[in-house]
Formats: C-alpha cells, sequence, structure tokens
C-alpha cells in the first residue's frame, strides 16, 4: 500500500450506538480493496473502541488513526447543563497525533460524560482548550461550528470561534469540506473556502461515514430512526444521504477535483498521526499506598513482608478453628504455604492477593455475606489463610498451580460471590479507600438480536403491531442455542412464505440481518470493577451510565485488561441471601446457626439430595440435576463435588461410566498403582482438571506448573504441543518404571477426559453452598423456604414453584393479610405467611407504608379504618383491587365482591379524609377529630362464585393459596375417569402405570425448536394437587396448538416415562373441558345426567341427533355391561351398535341395541374412558 491517493479520516463504526453500520473487520477488508495504508475511527462522543481498533487495524496492517467526534459547548457560561441541547452544541473532530494526545483525548471524552446532569455528552471550550495539546481538530461540515453559524448567516460568529480554535491549536486545525449532496452544503462551502484563505487555514475533504455502501442507506436510516424513536416515513426530521458510505480513493478524487490540496492534506495528517494506543502488562495500585494508617503494617517495608506475616498468623487461626485433614501434620500446611507464597512473591502478586484479602474481610466485619469461593482461586491454601477463601484445599484435594504457576502468563483471578442487596456497599467501599478517581466499573454493550432487532425495525417501518409479533415468535428462542435472523429465515418455512408474499415483511427481514449484531446500547458489567495506581483516565477513557455514580470504562471488559487495568470480579449471588436471610429468620425463632460449623456428613441433608428434593437448592435445581442425584445416590460431600463437575455439557459424556462404577455394576479400571488414589474418588474417572495435573504429577515427574501446561495443552488440542508434552509425558513415566505402551494409553485416556475436565476448585466451592442450603432445606424446611419465598419476591414464575414446593413438604402457606402480612414472607406457627410485597402491582413502597403504620398505630380494625390511616399516594386503585383479589381484607369483610364494587368511594373517601387530615395540622388549635361525615355506607353486591374469586386471586398472587378451580370439578373427573397428578405420579412410581388421563389448567408455556427443525412445547399444568410439566411434540401441537394456550381448562392423554425415579409426561391427545358443564355435573347427582345436560346452556356438541349410529367397537376382554351402564336412553334418534369379538362363535358380532339413545360428546367420552374400547365411529 504504497504512495496513497486518499485517506478516509471520519469513519463511524457500531461503537458509534445506534448510528454506525460498520464493525471493524469490514474496515479493514474495506482498506484492503480500495489500498487504503491507514484510517481514522472518530466514533460518536466516544472511545468505546480506540484500543480494539488500534490493535486490530495494526494487526491488519494497516495504520490506525484514533479520534473522535465531540459534542463542542462555546458558552462556558452554561449554569444548568441539563438545558444544553443540540441547537447549542457543535460537532467538531479531534484526531491524536501521539500518546500525548490520545491521553488528552481520553480527559476530553471522559469530561463529557461527566459533566453532572448533562442529558447530551459535550464538552465546553475552555476544557478543549486546556487539553488540546497533541490533538489536530477538524472543524466539521454542517454540524460544526463554522456550518451552523454560517448557514445561521452568523459570519461573524463562524469567525471568531475559527479565531479562537487557530489561536489556540495553531498549525493543528483544518477546515473540513464535505459534499454528501447534503441540503446546505453547497450554501456555506464558498464561504469556508474564504475563511480558510483568508485566515491561512488548510482544507481537507472528509467522508462521514456510517455505511458499506450505497445500498446501505436504508438500514442504516432505520438504524437511527430506532436512536431516535421516528419513524422512516417521517420526512420532518435529520437524516443521512446516501452519500455517507465508504467511498474509494477514485470516487473521492473525482469528487474534490477542483480540491486537490484537500485530498492531500488527508495523506499528510495521517502521516502526523504516526502513534497509536497500544495495550499494556496489568498495573496494580500499591497496597501499602493505603495502609498508611494500620499500625499492624508500618513496621514494614513491603507488600510481600505483609502478606507473608498475614498468611502465616491466618493459618495458624484456621487451623485452630477447623483442625486439619486426616493424614495431613500441621508441618504439611506450612511447606504449603510456604510454597504458595514462594510462587506468588516471585510473580509479583502480594498485592493482588492483599487488595482481594482486604475487600472481603471488610465485607465480612461488616455482616456482608460472602461466597465461600469462586474458580481455581478456592485451591490456594494462602487464599484460605487470608479468608478470601473458606475451603481447606488441602482437605478436599485442590491444587494451588491451577490457579497459579510460574508457567502461568495471565493475571490470577479472584471471582467474589456477595449478596447482591449490599454489593454496592463494597463497591464503594473500594471507592472510598482507594479513591474515587482510580476506581470504576466496566462497560457492556448490549446488540441488537434477532427478534429485538424485528421488532425494532417493525416499530420504524410502522408495521402492525400483531404482524411483527407474528413474525417474531417464528425465530426460535434458545438462550442456549441462539440463532440468527438468517439461520432462522433459511431454516423457517412460514417466514420464507411470509417474505415471499409480503413487500413489507421481504424489506423488514432484510434491514432486520442487515442491522443484527450492531451495539444497541451501553450499560455497566453486573461484575467486573478495576482499581488503578493512578487517576484512571490517564489510563482509559470513562464513560457515565445515567443508573449509577460510580464511573464506568469505556472499554469492556477485554479491552479494559488490555490497557492495563486489573479487574476485580464483585459478583453478586442470590443465593447467599438466601442462607443470611434464613439464618435471620431463625434468629427470629431463637435458634443461632453459624452455618459455616455446620457437618457435612449430615443425614437428612444426604437423604434430601439422595431423594433429588432439591428445588431451591443451589446448583442442584434442574429436573436433570435431580434425575442424576437420585441416579447417583450420592454418599458425601465429595460426590457432591463430582456430580456439580459432571453435570455441564461435555462432561455429562461421562456420568454412564461414572455411575456404574460407582455402583459397582462396572469394574473402575485399573490404570496404574501410582495414581489409583488420584482417581478413585472419581470410582476411575478424570473428572477434574485437578486430576490432570496430579496424575502428570505423579506418574512422570511433571512440576504443578508443568503439569498445569500439559493440561492446557491438552484442552487446546494443538498438534505440535501435544507431541512435545507426549513425549515428555511418556519419557517422564519411563523414569517411574511406567512401561512405555502403559503410558501412552494413560497418556490417551487422560487426553480424552481432560477436554472435558472441569475445575474441581470451582465444583467444591459451589457443592458448598449447595450443601449449605440443602442443610437449610432438611434441618429448618419452615425458615428455608419462607427465605426463599421472600428472595423471589419479583419472580411470579419462582414463586408460583415455590409455593407449589412449599405445599409439597407440607408447610401451610397462609393467605396475605393486611394485618399479619409484612414485606418478606415470615413464619407463623407452623406455617408460613404469604408476604403483602408478593402480591402484582403493590409494590414494596407501599407495603412499607402499610406496614409501618400498622406497627405504629396498632392492627386495622376495618376497611373503613384502613382507608381512613393510609396515605393515598401509596395505596392507588391497582394495589388496592390486588389486595382485594388477593383476599388480604378477608379478616375483615369476606365479601371481596362487594370492596372491588366499591373501590372508587373506598378511594375517594380515602383521598377526602388524608386531605382533611393534612389541613388540619396546619390547625394551630388542635388536630383533625373523627366526625360522623367519615362514616360511609358501601353498596352491597354477591360474593364471587369461588371460580371466580379463585381466578382472581391467581391473577393477584400469580399462584392459587385458598383453593383451586378444579376442586369444583371431582364429580366430573370421576365419571371421565380422570387421575390427579400426584396420585399418577405415585402409580407410575409403584404400580408402573404408564398412561392416564390429567386435568389443569395451562399456566406456562414455552415453544422450541429441534434440530431437525420441528416445533415441540414444554406445557405446564396446574391441578388441585400440585403442578407439572409435559412435553408436546409436534404432530400433537399442530392438531391442537389453539387449545393449547395459557389459561385453558384442558384434559391431556399422557404417557409417562420413568427414568431413575424421574417422571417424563409426554402428550398424546387433548380435550378443552367445558367449565360450566363440569361444575353443573358437581353441583347434582353425579349419576344423573339427564336432568343436568338438559340445562346446560353452552353443551360441548349440539344435544340432538337425526338418525345418527354410532358403533362401539369392544376388545374381547371389555365389559358391555359397563358400556350399557353409560347410556341415557331418550327420545333422541342415536342408534347405537355394539361390536365385539365372540370367543365362543370365534368371529366378530355386532348387536344392535334396542332403544335410541342419547348420545352427546360428554357419554362419548364417557365410553372411551372403559378399559378395552376400541373406537366409538360415526357410521352414518
Amino acid at each position: 500500500m504504497k504512495n496513497p491517493d486518499f485517506i478516509h479520516l471520519r469513519a463511524r463504526s457500531t461503537y458509534s450506538l445506534l448510528e454506525g453500520s460498520l464493525h471493524f473487520k469490514q474496515i479493514a477488508e474495506l482498506c484492503h480493496e480500495y489500498n487504503i495504508p491507514a484510517i481514522g475511527l472518530t466514533d460518536s462522543n466516544n472511545l468505546f473502541g480506540a484500543l480494539e481498533f488500534s490493535e486490530y487495524m495494526a494487526t491488519s496492517g494497516i495504520q490506525p488513526i484514533v479520534g473522535c467526534t465531540i459534542n463542542l459547548n462555546f458558552n462556558n457560561d452554561t449554569v444548568d447543563n441539563k438545558a444544553v441541547g443540540v441547537t447549542e452544541l457543535s460537532k467538531v473532530c479531534l484526531l491524536a497525533k501521539n500518546n500525548n494526545g490520545y491521553k488528552n483525548l481520553m480527559k476530553i471524552s471522559s469530561n463529557s460524560y461527566n459533566l453532572q446532569n448533562a442529558i447530551i455528552p459535550f464538552v465546553n471550550i475552555d476544557y478543549l482548550i486546556k487539553n488540546n495539546e497533541d490533538l489536530i481538530i477538524l472543524t466539521g461540515g454542517l454540524e460544526g461550528f463554522i456550518g451552523k453559524d454560517l448557514l445561521a448567516n452568523k459570519n461573524d460568529d463562524a469567525f471568531q470561534k475559527l479565531k479562537l480554535i487557530k489561536n489556540t491549536f495553531n498549525d493543528r486545525v483544518y477546515i473540513e469540506i464535505q459534499r454528501h449532496l447534503a441540503v446546505g452544503e453547497s450554501l456555506i462551502e464558498d464561504r469556508q473556502l474564504n475563511m480558510a484563505y483568508d485566515m491561512d487555514i488548510p482544507i481537507v475533504a472528509t467522508n462521514n461515514i456510517f455505511f458499506k455502501t450505497k445500498n446501505d442507506f436504508e438500514s442504516n436510516d432505520a438504524l437511527r430512526c430506532i436512536a431516535e424513536s421516528d419513524y422512516v416515513a417521517n420526512e420532518n426530521r435529520f437524516r443521512l444521504t446516501s452519500e455517507n458510505y465508504f467511498k474509494s480513493p477514485i470516487d473521492m478524487k473525482e469528487l474534490f477535483l477542483d480540491l486537490p490540496e484537500a485530498i492531500n492534506n488527508t495523506i499528510e495528517i495521517a502521516i502526523r498521526c504516526i502513534e497509536r494506543p497500544m495495550t499494556r502488562d496489568p498495573i496494580l495500585p500499591k497496597f501499602t499506598d493505603n495502609i498508611k494508617t494500620n499500625e499492624n503494617y508500618k513496621k514494614f517495608d513491603n507488600e510481600s513482608d505483609i502478606l507473608i506475616d498475614i498468611a502465616k498468623s491466618g493459618l495458624s487461626n484456621r487451623i485452630k478453628q477447623f483442625g486439619i485433614s486426616d493424614n495431613y501434620t500441621i508441618s504439611d500446611y506450612e511447606k504449603r504455604l510456604e510454597n504458595e507464597l514462594k510462587i506468588i512473591i516471585d510473580m509479583d502478586y502480594p498485592g493482588y492477593f492483599l487488595i482481594v484479602s482486604e475487600i472481603i474481610n471488610w465485607s465480612k466485619d461488616h455482616k456482608i455475606p460472602v461466597g465461600p469461593g469462586r474458580g481455581s482461586g478456592a485451591g490456594s491454601l494462602v487464599a484460605w489463610s487470608l479468608s478470601i477463601t473458606d475451603l481447606d484445599p488441602i482437605k478436599f484435594g485442590l491444587v494451588f498451580e491451577r490457579f497459579l504457576n510460574p508457567y502461568r502468563i495471565s493475571m490470577p483471578d479472584f471471582d467474589i460471590d456477595f449478596c447482591p442487596d449490599r454489593r454496592d456497599e463494597v463497591i464503594n467501599h473500594i471507592r472510598d479507600h482507594y479513591g474515587h478517581d482510580k476506581v470504576a466499573q466496566i462497560i457492556t454493550f448490549g446488540k441488537l438480536q434477532s427478534r429485538a432487532v424485528l421488532r425494532d425495525v417493525g416499530r420504524v417501518l410502522q408495521m402492525p403491531y400483531n404482524q411483527v409479533d407474528r413474525l417474531c415468535k417464528l425465530v426460535p428462542n434458545n438462550p442456549a442455542n441462539p440463532m440468527t435472523l438468517s439461520e432462522a429465515i433459511e431454516s423457517e418455512k412460514n417466514l420464507q412464505t411470509a417474505r415471499d408474499e409480503d413487500e413489507m415483511v421481504d424489506k423488514l427481514l432484510k434491514i432486520g440481518v442487515s442491522l443484527e449484531g450492531l451495539n444497541r446500547h451501553a450499560s455497566t458489567h453486573a461484575a467486573g470493577v478495576v482499581i488503578g495506581d493512578r487517576p484512571l483516565v490517564e489510563l482509559v477513557p470513562l464513560y457515565r451510565d445515567p443508573r449509577t455514580e460510580i464511573p464506568v470504562t469505556q472499554f469492556n471488559m477485554k479491552w479494559a485488561e488490555q490497557a492495563g487495568l486489573v479487574k476485580f470480579d464483585i459478583l453478586g449471588l442470590k443465593t447467599l441471601t438466601v442462607i443470611s436471610e434464613c439464618v435471620k429468620q431463625l434468629i427470629s425463632i431463637d435458634i443461632n446457626l453459624d452455618i459455616q460449623l455446620i457437618p457435612l456428613n449430615d443425614i437428612p441433608t444426604l437423604k434430601l439430595f439422595k431423594d433429588g428434593e432439591t428445588s431451591g437448592v443451589f446448583q442442584f435445581e434442574s429436573p436433570g440435576m435431580k434425575d442424576l442425584l437420585v441416579k447417583a445416590q450420592p454418599e458425601n460431600f465429595d460426590d457432591l463435588i463430582a456430580l456439580v463437575a459432571l453435570f455441564r455439557p461435555g462432561p455429562m459424556e461421562n456420568i454412564p461410566k461414572y455411575l456404574a462404577s460407582k455402583h459397582g455394576k462396572e469394574e473402575p479400571e485399573k490404570l496404574h498403582e501410582l495414581i489409583e488414589p488420584i482417581i478413585a474418588e472419581t470410582y476411575g474417572v478424570v473428572i477434574y482438571q485437578e486430576q490432570v495435573i496430579q496424575i502428570a504429577q505423579k506418574l512422570s515427574g511433571f512440576s504443578a506448573g508443568e503439569a498445569d501446561l500439559l493440561r492446557r495443552a491438552m484442552g487446546k488440542k494443538i498438534k505440535s504441543e501435544m507431541d512435545a508434552q507426549r513425549d515428555k509425558f511418556i519419557s517422564g513415566a519411563a523414569e517411574n518404571g511406567v512401561d512405555r505402551k502403559r503410558s501412552e494409553y494413560i497418556f490417551n485416556l487422560v487426553d480424552k477426559f481432560a477436554g472435558y475436565g472441569f475445575n474441581k476448585a470451582h465444583s467444591a466451592a459451589y457443592a458448598l453452598i449447595a450443601y449449605q442450603t440443602a442443610y437449610l432445606k432438611a434441618n429448618y424446611p419452615l425458615a428455608f423456604m419462607s427465605a426463599l419465598l421472600t428472595l423471589d419476591i419479583g419472580n411470579a414464575d419462582k414463586l408460583a414453584n415455590f409455593v407449589s414446593e412449599t405445599k409439597r413438604m407440607n408447610i401451610a402457606i397462609l393467605p396475605p393479610s393486611i394485618n399479619s402480612s409484612n414485606i418478606d414472607f415470615r413464619i407463623e406457627g407452623k406455617s408460613i405467611r404469604f408476604s403483602l410485597a408478593a402480591l402484582k402491582n403493590v409494590g414494596n413502597q407501599s407495603v412499607k407504608y402499610i406496614c409501618e403504620e400498622r406497627d405504629e398505630n396498632g392492627e386495622y380494625k376495618s376497611v373503613t379504618d384502613f382507608i381512613s390511616r393510609i396515605d393515598p399516594h401509596f395505596v392507588n386503585k391497582r394495589s388496592f383491587e390486588s389486595l382485594i383479589c388477593a383476599g388480604a381484607f378477608d379478616g375483615m369483610e369476606k365479601n371481596r365482591a362487594k370492596l372491588f364494587k366499591n373501590i372508587e368511594l373506598l378511594l375517594s373517601e380515602a383521598n377526602r379524609i388524608f386531605n382533611k387530615k393534612h389541613d388540619g395540622q396546619a390547625d394551630i388549635f388542635g388536630n383533625l377529630e373523627d366526625s360522623p361525615e367519615n362514616q360511609f355506607i358501601l353498596s352491597d353486591t354477591k360474593n364471587w362464585d369461588e371460580i371466580t374469586r379463585l381466578n382472581n386471586e391467581f391473577n393477584s398472587i400469580g399462584t392459587y393459596i385458598s383453593g383451586h378451580p378444579l376442586d369444583s370439578y371431582s364429580t366430573y373427573f370421576k365419571k371421565q375417569r380422570v387421575s390427579f397428578w400426584v396420585d399418577f405420579k405415585e402409580n407410575v412410581l409403584t404400580k408402573s402405570h404408564k398412561e392416564a388421563r390429567l386435568a389443569g389448567i395451562i399456566i406456562n408455556r414455552m415453544d422450541r425448536r429441534g434440530k431437525t427443525g420441528r416445533n415441540y412445547s414444554f406445557i405446564k399444568f396446574s391441578d388441585s394437587s400440585d403442578e407439572y410439566e409435559t412435553v408436546v411434540f409436534s404432530d400433537i401441537l399442530n392438531k391442537y396448538s389453539d387449545i393449547l394456550v395459557v389459561g385453558n381448562t384442558v384434559i391431556v392423554k399422557v404417557e409417562a416415562e420413568l427414568e431413575s425415579e424421574r417422571i417424563r409426561l409426554k402428550i398424546n391427545d387433548v380435550q378443552i373441558i367445558d367449565s360450566e358443564l363440569c361444575r353443573n355435573l358437581d353441583e347434582g347427582e353425579a349419576n344423573n345426567a339427564m336432568p343436568i345436560e338438559q340445562n346446560v346452556t353452552k353443551p360441548l356438541v349440539s344435544e340432538e341427533h337425526e338418525k345418527k349410529i354410532f358403533r362401539i367397537v369392544l376388545k374381547e376382554d371389555a365389559s358391555i355391561e359397563e358400556v350399557v351402564s353409560k347410556l341415557v336412553v331418550d327420545s333422541g334418534s342415536s342408534i347405537i351398535y355394539i361390536a365385539f369379538y365372540d370367543k365362543k362363535l370365534k368371529k366378530q358380532i355386532e348387536l344392535k341395541l334396542g332403544d335410541y339413545f342419547l348420545f352427546n360428546q360428554k357419554i362419548e367420552a364417557d365410553i372411551i374412558s372403559i378399559p378395552g374400547i376400541v373406537s366409538v365411529d360415526n357410521v352414518n
């Protein structure tokens, strides 16, 4: 790429959020295509991609020029930053000449986001002047300060501003000339040129690039409409032109044929911007800089001495509290500590360990729940001694070198779990301790995904919502295996048909495909926090997330680390809050429990695991994991560690072998006596990465660091590395007396397992949290379920599941009560009282107000007392409705319908009384007194019937508490031989019954697409005994899709498959229930169908048939008498034949019954349910 003709200086990438459509890969490809040796990136108001762009282009052989388009405010006297709008701001482009210019660019970009209350990021002119060194400024086109002023005929203003800029930047200012065919460009160009020549300022030709080719204009225009919440059809909006694409140098030279110096100056600028941002090695703050006031550390000169001192005293304390592992001595612990300390100090990481230790111990001192460990860091004895982790790595066979060793070039990384409710306290402590300007969180970018991009584009194209919604639902939604829009179109025939039949759909899909994967918005990473040794703005540009006051790096996690920042993962784990809440609940009933001291061999806890009753137990809640528990029958904590590691994609392949060996069905393979102790705990199966390391050490004499290299090589499967490692493994084994054939076999076997091996340290840490939750559930079920319910108050689906689980455990759930319920679920005797905050449309603030008023002034005596004491601002109509429907006022008024009917009156009175009280507070002569006018009469009405009451209750609570709608159908279900789920479940488990007819209300449906492209669904039902889930495959799903919708009450014919005590249900047939018929039947005599049928106003089918003929075909062992007993003699005109095989005559017999019969769908269903019925056919 020699002798370039032109250099683009104004490219926007996808980091220009909802403006730019180009990825860095596309930019590099275009540069190569057009032989452009350098390229300038000037994303709008940010440096989000600066370092990534620099590295990507340099690697691609292209010189990166890093810049930024900023909003410049010339009015330094602005008082209210929030009032600064687009009209007051001018867009200018800044390019970094060198590293110093890049530092100033980072400061300017950071400053634009850190102005308090500013809605639009901007920079004041005085700040730009102060930090202009080594920056080149391009004046902008129509949106620049010259362009805007010239268009407004403010020529003098333009001149004065340009004069200020020139005096500041000297020879580093260029007047931009742009030719996008935009309205206004031709009106100002001559005046721009005159100013340039008059003031001796060079000109430069630029093209604002937002998309790849002219053909991409339409999709980019839609993208900008998404950003502006506007419509493509709206002509009264700002829009680009089709010229804002990546033009070739030939096109640009031709476009500026009359201004060759403007083209040449692009090359001059590229030459001036020769330096680029570079990556850095990790930069850690000095721990000693922050301990000057700590008397314990003043005697030490360096971080290493501090670490040694704290680790040794910490280990001593740990041993005193927990003892040592069997078969080890204190000396063993001390030697391992010394070895770890040597590696940590040699690798210069004492400060890192001390920083993490300080964060965790401060949190523990402030009663913030912290996890026992996470990831490979749990394998460090130093970490255990510093109380960073709570697992003795020697006791559980964890390997330090999996976390850190001399061969490992990446930073150690402690991921730390905290109670999510108090995570912000931890981050604020870090800021206070190390300095607010040295701590930030990390940015993350949300992208336009397949379904979301269709909805966005459909909205700006003004397509009907229902049409777009139907199209979106045709795109498979599987987070575990997401499908792109292009893949969905290719595999989904209905999408193809819709595209081919409707031009707008075709347009929607084309635009959607072109925009999918672009960055949509910026937000804050859930965990990452970085700490610098200097103000962070000197290392990375900063951003301000509107939802937090804490600065955020403009680089994402990967590139923040590449910039030299060390990331600390401050994660939120809700299970820790559950455990903490459960312990608090126990304290409320005078039980004090230290969760760290519970025994790891508790029999009830292990039984809970063996029985698979692990709903709500961390890591063990899924149906698949429950299934594995029942199959595995874990006998100790080590078994639980193994199961956590095994139940993952990849390692799952080892489950059959593990189970067979564990249960003695298969003899564990004897590999070699040297390594038998290593694989014995996992029954001969290599499950853990640590086992690979230990095998290489023991069998082949590898050091721990070398063994970790082997493990990584096995994971990567790079042939050259594997060949070298194989030779070393075999030769090392030979020195230990292992013959070549055996060592080769072991290497190949370990290699096979190692590809799926899991980190045992992480498994152990998470198994410990799982065990703690299971221990609480097994030994303190009331407190545990109460805590579990409390922590999922905002999740209706989980709440319903846990309510169901609570009932299964024979723990009563007491309904919500205005006088007994609180914000949380609470233990009440041997039951759990439902939370008011769990009701829909009743927020925490409302409940807090209701409870505080009650606690301060006594229980509410009546509904009128309630409304006379509340602030209507806290209890609005929707929350009042929800409280009534949930039965929260049942203790005062049983007639929910009456309260519901009078809501307007009650709220009106509440407002009147509140306002009068408020006025009365201003009365210096005394308080407002009760008066007769506070009394009012509620109009009466009939209470809701049971079904209405329960449905309203469900809509308010999200589950059924006081009863179930199917309770009233018992007679109908009995006649129809419909089973309840719990009964059928028991029959499947004990009698191996495989088929049944079950009833249920559909409460959830999840549609999926299989690998073959066929649809299937998981459908969740609720009956009066429990909730259950079934799978429905495409044949049944297509046939009954309109019936299998949430809210419908149906009878399903299911087939059960039993696998190790776990039941899977498949639907083979569906029948919708006529609710009114069922209720009428239950209200009358069960065997007196005729009069009831006459009263049915909406029968399933017509009651009368004119001379219809039905044939009932029976198996030879079916009961004819039972068939006849189901028929009702009537003057109707249905003729019945029965056909069966006569054993004596050895032939098929068909008999006509002597009378005419009533024959409707209900009677037909009764007959079909009789064992031995082959079919019922209409033979007219």
